[in-house]
C-alpha cells in the first residue's frame, strides 16, 4: 500500500489555499458539505490537469484516494515500539481501516460500478476513521490519537464530500434500478446465485470443498484452519464451501478481505458453534473482540451458531462482526450480551436467525443491514443497566445505511422474563442513526418510550437528525402511543414510506417476497 508524492505536491494537496484562483471546479466544490476542504484539494497543478479527462467525480475520488494512501504511508513508517500495549492495539486496528478505506475507495473508480454500489463502498470508508478513533477509547490509550496521520488528514471530511457528489451523479442519472429480489417466489436475493440457493436450501450435508471435524473425521479440526487452506486449494473466486460438523470449536475466526464467496455450512444452530470470550475489558478494542470477523464480500453462512461468553460483566464483547458486502446469514444464531452482532458495513441480509444480548447488542457504523423472520430475544444485563436492541452509527445524511428489521419477533430471553429491567428498541450511537421496525411482533419487555437517548450533549443534537421508524407493528409492546416525542421519531403510515426500507429498496434490490409475510411488492 505504500504511495510515493512529491514534497511540493505534498504541500499543495494537504495546504489550505483560500487564495485559489475561481475555476469551474469552484461551482461542483460549494454543493459539498466542506467545500474548502474540497477546492483545496482539486486545485493543484497535476490534479487539475487530470480533470480534463477523468470529470470531476472521478477527480474528486482520485484525491481523497491520494490523501487516503499518504496517510497510511506515513503510520506505517512511526515506530510504535515504545508505546503501551492498549496503543499499540489501537494503532494496528487504525492501519487495517485504513488500508480498507484505499481498498474502497479505489472500488468507486471503477466505471462498471452502479451509484449505489460506489454510496455503499464510501459509507463503508467513512467509518473507518471513527472506529480508529473508537479503539483508543475503548482501551483509554493514552495517546493523542487526533496526531494520528489516519485522523489528522481529513479524510473522514474528504469522503463526506464524495458521498455528496456520488449522490448528486446518482440522482442525474436516475431511473436505474438494481434488483436485489429476481422474483416473487424466491427466499435470497438475486445477487445470491441459483448455486448458492440451492446450497442455502438444502436439507442435506451439502458438498463442501472442505470439511471441518473435531473428531478428526474431516480435513481439519479447526474451522482457522480450514480458512487457511482455501486461500491456497481454491481457483479463481468462484464459490468455496467449508462444512464444519456439529461441536463446539473455541478459537477465532478471521475471513480477510481477499478470501470472497466463502461459505461456511454447519449441522445446525447450537450443533455447530463457534465461541470465544475476548473483550474490552481484558484488552481487545471492540473491533477485535468478535469471535468470527469476515470481511470477504460475498460471504454466507448457513446452520451456525456464533457467540461470545465473556459475559455481561465485560461490557463490550462481539460475537460476530461482518464488513462483508452483499453477504447473507441463514438460519444462524448469534450470542452474547454486549455489542453481540456488530453489523460494520456494506449491504447484509440476514433470514431466520436468532440474535440475543443486552445492550446495543444489534449495533453497527455503516452498514446496509435487513432482518427477515429473525428472532431478537434480550437478556439479563447487568444491575443498573438498560438493554437496548439497536445502535446504529450512521454519521453522514448522505449514507445509504442503516438496521431495517421486518416481519420479526422482539422478546425477552428465559433470564430476563419476569424482570423489571428496562429496554428499549435502540438509541442513537451516532448522529444521523437509522433504523426502522417493520411488520415485527414487539413483547411487553419494550418501555412505552420505545427508544432511548444516548448520554451526553450529543444526544440533544441527534434527536432531529436521526431517523427511527415503526411501521404496522404487533404485540404488548408495539403501541406508538406513548413513544418518544424527537423531530427524528416516525410512526410511519404510508406503505410508500415504509417500502424504503424494504430489501427491495435498501439493499437496492426489488421487492419482498410473499413468503416473509411482509406486504410489499415492486413499486410500493
Amino acid at each position: 500500500m505504500a504511495f510515493s508524492i512529491p514534497f511540493f505536491l505534498l504541500t499543495l494537496l494537504l495546504a489550505n489555499t483560500a487564495k485559489a484562483a475561481i475555476n469551474p471546479l469552484s461551482l461542483s466544490c460549494n454543493q459539498t458539505p466542506y467545500p474548502e476542504l474540497c477546492n483545496s484539494m482539486l486545485t493543484t497543478t497535476n490534479l487539475a490537469k487530470q480533470n480534463v479527462q477523468a470529470g470531476f467525480r472521478e477527480l474528486a475520488i482520485r484525491a481523497t484516494l491520494a490523501r487516503a494512501q499518504l496517510a497510511h504511508q506515513i503510520a506505517s513508517e512511526i515506530d510504535m515500539s515504545s508505546m503501551g500495549q492498549p496503543t499499540k492495539a489501537a494503532w494496528a486496528d487504525c492501519l487495517d481501516l485504513c488500508e480498507n478505506t484505499i481498498t474502497q475507495l479505489n472500488r468507486t473508480l471503477s466505471h462498471t460500478s452502479s451509484h449505489d454500489d460506489s454510496q455503499t463502498w464510501l459509507s463503508a470508508a467513512i467509518a473507518n476513521q471513527q472506529t480508529c478513533i473508537n479503539g483508543f477509547l475503548d482501551l483509554n490509550s493514552s495517546f493523542h490519537y487526533p496526531s494520528s496521520p489516519f485522523l489528522s488528514h481529513n479524510i473522514s471530511n474528504a469522503v463526506s464530500n464524495l458521498l455528496a457528489i456520488n449522490k448528486a451523479a446518482a440522482t442525474a442519472a436516475s431511473g436505474r434500478n438494481r434488483k436485489l429480489l429476481s422474483d416473487a417466489g424466491s427466499k435470497f436475493p438475486a445477487w445470491v446465485s441459483v448455486a448458492d440457493r440451492k446450497l442455502l436450501q438444502s436439507s442435506s450435508t451439502v458438498n463442501a470443498n472442505i470439511v471441518v471435524a473435531q473428531d478428526g473425521s474431516g480435513d481439519y479440526k479447526t474451522i482457522s484452519e480450514a480458512v487457511a487452506a482455501s486461500a491456497k486449494q481454491r481457483s479463481g473466486s468462484s464459490r468455496f464451501v467449508i462444512h464444519v460438523k456439529a461441536g463446539t470449536y473455541n478459537e477465532q475466526v478471521e475471513i480477510q478481505a481477499s478470501m470472497k464467496n466463502l461459505m461456511i455450512v454447519g449441522d445446525g444452530i447450537d450443533k455447530t458453534v463457534v465461541t470465544g470470550s475476548k473483550n474490552v475489558d481484558d484488552g481487545s478494542t471492540t473491533f477485535r473482540s468478535a469471535t468470527f470477523a469476515v470481511d470477504g464480500d460475498g460471504f454466507i453462512a448457513r446452520d451456525i451458531t456464533f457467540q461470545n461468553t465473556a459475559g455481561p460483566q465485560k461490557h463490550q464483547a462481539v460475537a460476530l462482526r461482518s464488513g462483508s458486502d452483499l453477504s447473507v446469514f441463514y438460519s444462524c444464531s448469534f450470542k452474547g450480551y454486549q455489542d453481540t452482532l456488530y453489523v460494520y458495513s456494506q449491504r447484509q441480509f440476514y433470514r431466520n436467525c436468532d440474535i440475543y444480548g443486552t445492550v446495543d447488542f444489534i449495533f453497527g457504523d455503516d452498514a446496509a443491514a435487513v432482518f427477515q423472520n429473525c428472532n431478537i430475544y434480550a437478556r439479563k444485563p447487568l444491575g443498573g443497566q438498560q438493554n437496548t436492541v439497536t445502535a446504529q452509527g450512521r454519521t453522514d445524511p448522505n449514507e445509504n445505511t442503516g438496521i431495517s428489521i421486518i416481519n420479526s419477533v422482539i422478546a425477552a430471553a428465559s433470564d430476563l422474563t419476569g424482570s423489571s429491567v428496562k429496554s428499549y428498541l435502540g438509541r442513537p450511537w451516532k448522529q444521523y442513526s437509522r433504523t426502522v421496525i417493520m411488520k415485527t411482533n414487539i413483547g411487553s419487555l419494550i418501555d412505552p418510550a420505545g427508544w432511548l437517548e444516548w448520554s451526553g450533549n450529543f444526544a440533544l443534537s441527534t434527536l432531529s437528525t436521526l431517523y427511527y421508524g415503526e411501521y404496522l407493528n404487533t404485540g404488548a409492546g408495539s403501541s406508538t402511543a406513548g413513544r418518544v416525542k424527537w423531530a427524528g421519531y416516525h410512526v410511519i403510515t404510508s406503505a410508500s414510506e415504509a417500502a424504503k426500507f424494504s430489501a427491495g429498496n435498501f439493499i437496492s434490490g426489488d421487492s419482498w417476497i410473499p413468503a416473509t409475510g411482509v406486504p410489499y411488492s415492486s413499486g410500493v
